[in-house]
């Protein structure tokens, strides 16, 4: 046998070894590498996502060098203590294809430091929301009250002003924007929605106090959750003090400001006014002082936000956004969950209603998170509640509850894990974003706890098929095979901007998403606050990318993206 055969016999070797375990830690790897799994080549191998669990990448690296030293070892006390020649050759292919295998640990070792470097540059510049701070605020007295905007289970809201800093109604630009300009009979609604933004820039919500007291103390206790999204200056110096006791525990700091997330500027006890509409719209939770048979008490919660033109699903009644847009508003859902989930919250009641909506400048929609109510806010950030009771609170919305939520039966033990179940809500939420009818919603009527993924509706063939994909990952039962809202948002992010670094199917170097990213970062800071396409909510977007980037989480967005396309080529071949 020549020694190059013997090479090549050695190589083909080598990887038997790796992809059946012959040594003791191939056997550990068996077929992980992810030099492998990135690869989608003709032999037809299924790429399976569920190979990329970024918890194991760091035992999997070790693996390797383990079995590359044993392997190199082996081949040192080969070439120097005698043997066949045929021998000789083949273990040094196996030194051959550990060199192969080192080299792609260390290319992986250069991406995860580039991805580190840049994630480093975009977190020194973090969001700052762009109204500018007030010092003060702090009494109801302080706003002119207008109408009430919106109403829910446990709080109105009204529109406001503040008489402190009033606001400019001259020269002053629009947030809102429709899409469709076109149509004649928009014109109307949208200039009295700019007039009424213009002069009420602020809302009010009011919250319902029914059993909480009505000292500050106990209110701000009962009423916790609501102060997750504060701001460092919402609460007046003497209340800062307070503990914060939730229902599950001390609150953590409140949350740092991100641009798909509501911003509570104010928050303030004070007696209960009679609002405009009180009287028809929520009579039985007034005080006895304002409505004989009410039930309420003298004083209450108010919180100062943004004022936004719509909900979500008040838009969506009206219009249905483009492929881009809906992929656009889907992917900043994705982000504002991640920003929570890394901050140890869970929103647990996301819904349409529950997100606010508006226009930049350049007619871009821009989400927002809001109403923190029923969130799980812990102290250690672990987002398990334990459930232990009934009693026990595991959320808003039953119909948008996640499997494991829902399911979830209590006893001595038992730990219901939410670090997943806001993410499967968007992607429930996704199907109205697409012009569909929610399919935990009536007329479709599937039900969380016992749903098959098989019977969720298709989607238009309008949405990009990446998108489709995302969508039905999200709304996988098992959490375990469900990707995070920070790889599913990783997902959008290479569909929307990085199809040239997945351009090849055959495989996918680190190196070159290395590049992109690099060229990405490079385009984003030169283009500013405005971003590449010139679009302002496109570079919050992918300065939040930016600044979360992490080459683990980025492995198991290409991992499911590539398996996506192989099925898709599978279909197409299959027909």
């Amino acid at each position: 046998m020549s020694v190059k055969h013997a090479i090549s016999r050695g190589l083909e070797l080598g990887r038997s070894v790796l992809q059946l375990g012959l040594f003791k830690s191939g056997g550990r790897v068996v077929a992980k590498l992810r030099a492998d799994c990135f690869r989608v080549g003709p032999s037809g191998r299924t790429v399976r996502p569920q190979a990329f669990l970024p918890s194991r990448y760091r035992y999997y690296r070790t693996s390797l060098k383990g079995l590359a030293a044993q392997l190199q070892s082996a081949v040192f006390r080969r070439r120097f203590t005698g043997g066949s020649p045929r021998n000789r050759a083949v273990f040094l292919a196996f030194g051959l294809g550990v060199g192969l295998i080192e080299q792609q640990l260390e290319e992986d070792r250069k991406s995860a430091a580039t991805c580190q470097e840049i994630q480093a540059v975009f977190r020194k510049k973090r969001f700052q929301s762009p109204r500018q701070p007030f010092t003060s605020g702090y009494k109801l007295e302080d706003y002119i009250i207008g109408k009430q905007i919106g109403k829910g289970s446990n709080a109105a809201v009204y529109e406001a002003a503040a008489k402190f800093a009033p606001p400019k109604t001259s020269d002053s630009k629009c947030s809102l924007v429709q899409l469709k300009e076109d149509e004649e009979e928009v014109e109307k609604p949208r200039s009295l929605t700019c007039c009424s933004l213009r002069n009420f820039p602020l809302a009010v919500k009011m919250m319902w106090n029914m059993g909480a007291g009505s000292s500050s103390e106990a209110i701000f206790e009962s009423m916790s959750q609501e102060l997750v999204p504060a701001g460092p200056l919402a609460l007046k110096q003497e209340n800062e003090q307070i503990t914060l006791d939730g229902h599950f525990g001390v609150l953590p700091k409140t949350l740092s400001a991100h641009p798909n997330v509501i911003r509570v500027f104010r928050a303030f006890t004070a007696d209960v006014p009679l609002l405009p509409g009180a009287q028809e719209e929520y009579p039985d939770v007034l005080p006895a002082r304002l409505n004989p048979d009410g039930l309420g008490n003298n004083r209450t919660l108010f919180l100062v936000m943004k004022n936004y033109p719509y909900t979500l699903r008040q838009y969506l009644k009206e219009s249905t956004p483009g492929r881009r847009q809906g992929s656009l508003m889907m992917l900043q859902l994705l982000e504002g969950v991640d920003h929570l989930c890394r901050q140890g919250v869970a929103h647990r009641d996301l819904k349409s209603d529950n997100i606010l909506l508006e226009f930049d400048s350049d007619g871009c929609p821009r989400v927002v998170i809001t109403d923190f109510g029923c969130c799980l806010a812990q102290g250690d950030s672990s987002l398990q509640l334990p459930y232990t009771t009934r009693w026990v609170c595991r959320g808003g919305n039953g119909s948008l509850m996640a499997p494991e939520v829902i399911t979830a039966v209590p006893g001595c033990g038992v730990v219901i894990d939410y670090s997943k179940a806001d993410a499967w809500a968007v992607g429930a939420i996704a199907y109205e974003i697409f012009g569909e009818h929610n399919p935990f919603y009536r007329p479709v009527g599937l039900e969380s706890r016992r749903y098959q993924e098989k019977q969720l509706p298709p989607l238009p063939s309008s949405v990009p098929a990446d998108v489709q994909l995302v969508i039905r990952l999200l709304l996988r039962r098992n959490p375990n095979q469900r990707p995070s809202a920070r790889v599913a948002a990783n997902m959008l992010h290479l569909s929307l901007w990085g199809r040239k670094a997945l351009a090849k199917q055959d495989s996918v170097s680190m190196k070159k998403l290395a590049d992109w990213l690099l060229c990405q970062s490079a385009v984003v800071l030169l283009k500013g606050c405005r971003g590449p396409s010139g679009n302002r909510v496109e570079a919050e977007l992918q300065r939040s990318f930016l600044s979360n980037l992490d080459m683990e989480d980025l492995q198991t967005a290409v991992g499911f993206l590539l398996y996506g396309r192989e099925q898709r080529q599978a279909c197409i071949l299959s027909t």
